[in-house]
């Protein structure tokens, strides 16, 4: 169990330093990655426009509802 434990330290702190060692420097991000990056940034909007749309419209239900009950009350159609 000694040895196996000693053998496994060994390892862990021979490889520490290969970790360390950052890659080669000028490597830039890849056109996929910027394409992928792009494709993400798109499905976001896409999904925010609706999302934004929504809630304004929910805002101005709270404030003008007061008015509509009002309207309806007063047999008034819009």
């Amino acid at each position: 169990m000694k040895n196996i434990l000693k053998a496994a330290l060994v390892v862990v702190l021979s490889s520490s330093t290969a970790f360390a060692a950052g890659a080669g420097q000028g490597e830039g991000l890849s056109t996929l990655t910027i394409l992928f990056l792009v494709f993400g940034a798109t499905i976001l909007v896409f999904q925010l426009v609706p999302g934004i749309a929504l809630f304004v419209s929910m805002i101005r239900g709270l404030f003008s509802r007061k008015e509509a009950i009002d309207a309806v009350n007063a047999g008034e159609k819009n």
